[in-house]
């Protein structure tokens, strides 16, 4: 019999892949079932598989068919296939792929964890890596402190394919230790790149992260790496896609979670829901990361989470804030955090601005705008700069105020002195080497995979 799916809404993808492997069906035996039953001999196993992946959706004739071949209520299949319609497109970065294929796989990873595993790699219980090589992990986090994405991705991506070829070429004893090195360093190269504006390579990472931080046993570190992708997808223009992998994050690593951790993991749904015009959905999870801790306490919490405190949650409910239309309480919050360095004052500055043109204060805006421009220059971070370009698209419906104009010169004169976005260029750069290699079953030849 055929196990009822996971309670709460779904995506069609992760939903038609459970069904199929809970009757033991290859995708060739779905299409061959459907074509039997439908009487329409053209659909084909690749069809199936883009249904999974999330490329495309069926629709009412194959969604009908899909009910009689898996006995389940067409009903939910139905209400499933609504749901990954709202996503929508995804935005022109470039990601359509690597963001279906990363929902598809949250939500494989929700319903059962053990989904998504890295393949030929033992489940034990994983005892840490302790990050050695040229650059150690913490160090790492630590330089993305100072210095932005359009630097550090390509180091990034190099300690990634590290822990790569680490964990392919160790013996089977040695892989539960390698494991969290890996996931912790997919999670901070997909950071690095989306703070880069290399979308589709963020993703890319983010999703070799989830299967290794599942492998490894640890949902917190999975849960995490999912907020990390939706705070990408809330930048990038796609809130609806963020709420469901913010809302997939929090569920999965709850009950393991730090009180920081789930405090972040709510700022992440109330962030996206905001920006998708959900505003219930985003004061109910801005409410409950209050009742949850104003100011975590480091000891217990995940070093990967050290940067996390309580004036950085503040500037995150300052955030949300603004997206909901109260710029009023935002403003201490936001202006607070703005001396930690010049890629949060350009970040947490852009929100600012926005909060004073809500507020009419059109001056105060610019002036705030201006600051964070130099700072985007400083920190050498194109997500910063996109969330000024959003600021000027804004300006823009002020006329000829004289603050716009020479808030306008001043973006001018800075324009070439702007990171920008994509992929670094070189050897170093070339994600897809170490994507390649990532996918290969640990204890796999290596082949070409470059050494650094």
């Amino acid at each position: 019999m055929t196990p009822p799916p996971p309670p709460g809404p779904q995506l069609l993808g992760p939903l038609l892949a459970q069904l199929r492997l809970a009757r033991g069906w290859s995708q060739l035996r779905v299409a061959a079932e459907l074509c039997a039953a439908s009487g329409a001999p053209t659909l084909s196993r690749h069809e199936v598989s883009r249904w999974e992946r999330q490329l495309r959706v069926p629709g009412e004739f194959w969604l009908g068919w899909l009910a009689v071949v898996l006995a389940v209520p067409a009903d939910l299949l139905a209400t499933a296939a609504a749901r990954t319609r709202s996503l929508g497109p995804p935005p022109a970065f470039g990601g359509s792929r690597p963001r279906a294929a990363l929902l598809a796989l949250a939500q494989r990873w929700l319903a059962d964890p053990r989904a998504v595993l890295l393949p030929g790699t033992p489940t034990r219980p994983a005892v840490g890596g302790d990050g050695t090589g040229p650059v150690r992990l913490a160090e790492l986090r630590r330089l993305d402190d100072l210095v932005g994405g359009a630097d550090l991705a390509g180091l990034g991506a190099y300690r990634l394919r590290r822990a790569v070829r680490a964990l392919s070429g160790c013996a089977p004893s040695a892989r539960p230790r390698l494991l969290p090195e890996l996931a912790e360093s997919a999670q901070l190269a997909g950071w690095l790149a989306a703070d880069a504006g290399d979308a589709a390579g963020a993703l890319d990472a983010y999703r070799l992260a989830l299967r290794a931080a599942a492998t490894a046993g640890d949902p917190s570190l999975a849960g995490h790496v999912l907020g990390s992708a939706s705070h990408l997808l809330t930048g990038v223009g796609d809130p609806e896609g963020a709420l469901v992998l913010a809302r997939t994050a929090y569920a999965g690593a709850r009950r393991s979670a730090s009180p920081g951790l789930r405090a972040l993991l709510l700022h992440r749904v109330a962030l996206a829901a905001a920006l998708g015009g959900r505003a219930g959905a985003a004061r109910q999870a801005l409410d409950a990361a209050r009742r949850m801790t104003d100011a975590p306490e480091p000891d217990r919490e995940p070093p990967w989470l050290y940067w996390l405190d309580g004036p950085e949650l503040a500037a995150m409910t300052g955030r949300a804030l603004v997206a909901l239309g109260r710029p009023l309480p935002a403003e201490a919050p936001l202006h607070a955090v703005r001396r930690r360095g010049p890629r949060t004052s350009a970040i947490y500055g852009g929100w600012l601005a926005r909060g004073y043109l809500q507020l009419g204060e059109v001056e105060r805006a610019c002036a705030v705008a201006g600051e964070a421009l130099l700072d985007a220059v400083r920190a050498g971070s194109p997500r910063a700069v996109g969330q000024l370009a959003e600021v000027r698209r804004r300006l823009a419906g002020h006329g000829d105020e004289p603050a716009v104009r020479r808030h306008r010169a001043l973006a001018a004169a800075a324009a070439p002195y702007l990171p920008r976005p994509g992929p670094p260029p070189g050897p170093v750069g070339r994600r897809a080497r170490t994507w390649r290699a990532a996918r290969r079953p640990p204890g796999a030849a290596t082949g070409s995979t470059p050494t650094g």
